[in-house]
This record gives C-alpha cells, sequence and structure tokens, in this order.
C-alpha cells in the first residue's frame, strides 16, 4: 500500500486526517542513541497548523506519545520506536460536498479509481497532516546523522511564485530560517513573500515555490550504483510529499546551460583529503556521496484547495460547482521546509546504516567514518 519507507531504517506511517490519531513505526534504529523528547517535540512544532496567519488555523499541538523503543533512562533500544500523534481540532461536516464531487486537482478521483474507496473527510492519507508522522522520525534520524557524522540538515524557502531570493554566501542557519514565518532567510525576499501570501488568502486563491535544502557534513560513499543512487532515492523521498512537482540536485536544470569543461567538478586536495573545487554535482557523482555537501531544490505547486467556485464533477460523472470550504494553507511551503528536512534526514540515516553493514567490517582506505 505503500505506508512503508526505507531499507534498513524503515518507517511505516499510519493514521488519516480526521482519524483518532496518526503516528510512525520506526525500525531499524540503532541501540544507544540518546533520545532528545525535547528535539522531537521542537520538530513537530516547526511543521504544526496555525503557527502564524500565513498558514492554515487548525489547532493540533501535536504532541507525540513514545509507546515503545526507547528505555526508561532516554536511550534508544533497537526495538521499533512507536510514536503516536493525536488529532484534535477536526471539522469534518467542512467535507460533506466532497462526497458527491471531487475537489480539483485532488487525490479524491484517484483514490476512487484505485480503491473504489476513501477517506473523504480531510482527505485522510492524502493529506498533509500524514506528514507529522514523518517529522517525528525525521527528527529521531537526524538525532542518529548529528552522533555519527555531525550531519546537519537545514532547508529554506527560496522562492515563492516569482519572488526569489538572491543567492546565500553558505548554507543559512536555522535561527537565519526561523527569523520569519516564511522561514525565507532573506528578510527584503521574505517581507515581499508575505505580502504575496496574505493577497492570495484574501483572493481566496493560493502561490507555489521552490525550497532548497543543504545537507551537510555526509561521509562520501554513501548510495549504491545504478538503482539506488543516492539522489535516486532523495527524489523519491521528496516526490512523495504532497504537492511537490519538481526535483533538482546540484545545478539541475540551469546545469543544460553550461558547457563540460565549465560544469565539472575538479578534484582538489584539501584539510588532509579529497574534495571538489566547485560544488555543481550537488554533493554526489555517480549516485554516490563525495563528502561535499548534498544540495537539492524541490518544487511545490499552489495548494490545490483554494477559495473560489471552481467546476468539477462527482463519482456519477455529473458536472458540480464546488466551493471549497475547512482551513487550508495559501502556501505550503513555510511549513513544508521541516518536512523537506525531515525526508532528507531519512534518505541519509538509511544509506548511512546500509553504508556501514557493507562495508564497515572490513575496513576502507581513505574513508571517513
Amino acid at each position: 500500500m505503500g505506508n512503508i519507507h526505507g531499507h534498513s531504517f524503515r518507517i511505516a506511517t499510519f493514521g488519516e486526517s480526521h482519524g483518532p490519531a496518526i503516528g510512525v513505526v520506526i525500525d531499524g534504529c540503532p541501540p544507544r542513541v540518546p533520545f532528545d523528547q525535547a528535539f522531537l517535540r521542537a520538530e513537530l512544532a516547526r511543521r504544526r497548523p496555525g503557527q502564524s496567519v500565513l498558514t492554515t488555523q487548525r489547532k493540533e499541538e501535536d504532541e507525540p506519545e513514545v509507546l515503545s523503543g526507547v528505555s526508561s533512562d532516554g536511550l534508544t533500544l533497537g526495538s521499533p520506536i512507536a510514536i503516536v500523534i493525536r488529532n484534535a481540532d477536526q471539522r469534518s461536516s467542512a467535507y460533506a460536498e466532497m462526497r458527491s464531487a471531487y475537489r480539483p486537482s485532488h487525490a479524491d478521483f484517484t483514490y476512487d479509481a484505485k480503491y473504489g474507496i476513501r477517506a473523504v473527510e480531510g482527505g485522510g492519507r492524502s493529506s498533509a497532516r500524514e506528514t507529522a508522522a514523518r517529522v517525528a522520525a525525521g527528527a529521531i534520524a537526524k538525532t542518529v546523522l548529528r552522533h555519527a557524522c555531525r550531519t546537519r540538515i537545514t532547508a529554506w524557502v527560496e522562492s515563492v511564485s516569482d519572488l526569489r531570493m538572491p543567492a546565500p554566501r553558505g548554507v543559512p542557519t536555522l535561527r537565519q530560517v526561523e527569523a520569519t514565518p516564511t522561514r525565507c532567510p532573506h528578510r527584503a525576499t521574505a517581507t515581499r513573500i508575505e505580502a504575496l501570501i496574505k493577497a492570495a488568502r484574501a483572493e481566496g486563491d493560493s502561490v507555489g515555490g521552490v525550497i532548497c535544502c543543504a545537507i551537510e557534513n555526509l561521509p562520501a560513499g554513501l548510495g549504491s550504483p545504478v538503482f539506488d543512487r543516492f539522489e535516486a532515492e532523495l527524489a523519491k523521498a521528496m516526490l512523495s510529499l504532497p504537492a511537490t512537482k519538481g526535483f533538482e540536485i546540484g545545478s539541475g536544470f540551469a546545469g543544460t546551460l553550461m558547457r563540460g569543461s565549465g560544469h565539472n567538478d575538479l578534484f582538489i586536495r584539501k584539510g588532509g583529503r579529497i574534495r571538489t573545487a566547485t560544488n555543481r554535482s550537488g554533493g554526489t557523482q555517480g549516485g554516490i556521496t563525495n563528502g561535499e555537501t548534498v544540495l537539492f531544490r524541490v518544487a511545490f505547486k499552489p495548494t490545490a484547495t483554494v477559495l473560489r467556485p471552481q467546476r468539477t464533477v462527482g463519482p456519477d460523472g455529473r458536472a458540480r460547482e464546488l466551493t471549497a470550504r475547512g482551513r487550508h494553507d495559501p502556501c505550503v511551503l513555510p511549513r513544508a521546509v521541516p518536512i523537506v528536512e525531515a525526508m532528507a534526514a531519512l534518505v541519509s540515516v538509511d544509506h548511512w546504516i546500509r553504508d556501514r553493514g557493507q562495508n564497515a567490517p572490513f575496513g576502507r582506505c581513505g574513508r571517513r567514518a
């Protein structure tokens, strides 16, 4: 049914948007990792609805209940970690019309076409509410990576509609990203983006944009040739998120405008190890990390739910007019930032564990731990 992600560090999410709870089971987390409950709560708070006037006003505390996998002295046991997040602020009556009318660009029709049944209230599994479970799992993955490799994962809003921030000097800090409700670290651009999102909401409309993400301090050697390329699994993870429509790594589509002689990342020796002089590859070559920062972008479409009358049809094929109700984000990007980070962490920790299992017992010349 497509609810499981990963090979060695595996997660299974469960629950519907308007059900009693959502949650995740994490299988394969190494033992003896310090479990940081405060960090888990902080990560969920970054994704939580109702953070500002720019997001949906659904009120959820998103308080995690850890049911298993952690010892009384706060260390992971190596057994499955189960986390439950209760749903509280549902307004299912706002979705009554969706029984007889398919919402444009939503999963209503495709779920009916595939399963012959769907959770009408809140969109069920297709709702972005499910991503809270991913963020919870991502917090555990980030903790493992921080202790194992000093890995840092930072995402930020790079553009909304046609408003794009200037290229930053280096990776923005978490403080810079969290300084504005838009999560754009360039203040002048953030102010303009905020005004644009408010204008779209006032018009009953929505806007999309691009999130940029950097994974720093990943060791060289993660990922496998052919089908399990690191960037391929990263792309799959990102495109599994609601509202995503594009993925690029390194120079991405802009690299098509260059010649190979200008695009190649030349190898150099720096700081006692092999580095690249530039990073147009985005931190991977041949599907394997090269020790440079993994840099990628994810495109999010405008939120499908708009508070305007739209033509559609119902399950019987008859034409209808539908005006969406309920509480929705006029722009998903600010709340999507921690979700992108979570999926990046899940891919990274999964490949780190797989690599250790295959290669660590025999040692590797010139490789970092």
